[in-house]
């Protein structure tokens, strides 16, 4: 009876050892963090425009402010990310009829990643468009294919067609 139960805690170890191993080499794992984050920078001079793009992202044409943004982005290509209050800024140039507004219907998420294959301005990947409401809220969910070496990633908040209006950072 004691052989057996010595025998049995020593199964129950090994197993405990292989479990943490696995684990720890992200095997079975749906995804590890490549990056949180709880405050974007919204859009502003010189960045607005193409003259300034970060990455190869052109800037929204006009400048705009952010009252929150939280997301996640998974090294399985999950990202989340919900932003409040995303719209134009209330000061000039923006038109005194648009400032604190949002026009832009629809919002998408752009992940940049830098890689051996483009070191300088990186290679990017977009989800779908999600909708936005005029007060600049929207939640973005998605799986993305992210490249295999993925360096300093960045996300941006952007137009469908990729002007951005909020980058991680600050």
């Amino acid at each position: 009876m004691r052989r057996a139960l010595v025998l049995l805690l020593g199964v129950l170890a090994v197993g405990a050892v292989v479990v943490q191993s696995t684990a720890a080499n992200g095997e079975g794992s749906p995804g590890k963090d490549v990056l949180e984050f709880d405050v974007m920078a919204p859009v502003d001079v010189p960045f607005t425009g193409s003259a300034n793009a970060v990455r190869g992202q052109p800037g929204g044409g006009l400048p705009w402010e952010i009252d929150r943004a939280r997301g996640e982005l998974r090294t399985d290509g999950r990202l989340d990310i919900r932003v409040d209050g995303l719209v134009l800024a209330r000061r000039a140039p923006v038109p005194a009829n648009l400032q604190g507004t949002n026009p832009i219907a629809q919002f998408r998420a752009v992940v940049n990643c830098l890689t051996p294959q483009a070191p300088v301005n990186g290679e990017t990947v977009a989800s779908e468009p999600v909708a936005a409401t005029p007060s600049g809220d929207a939640t973005i969910r998605d799986e993305l294919d992210l490249p295999e070496d993925c360096i300093a990633p960045i996300v941006f908040v952007t137009s469908p067609a990729g002007a951005w209006f909020a980058v991680t950072g600050r």
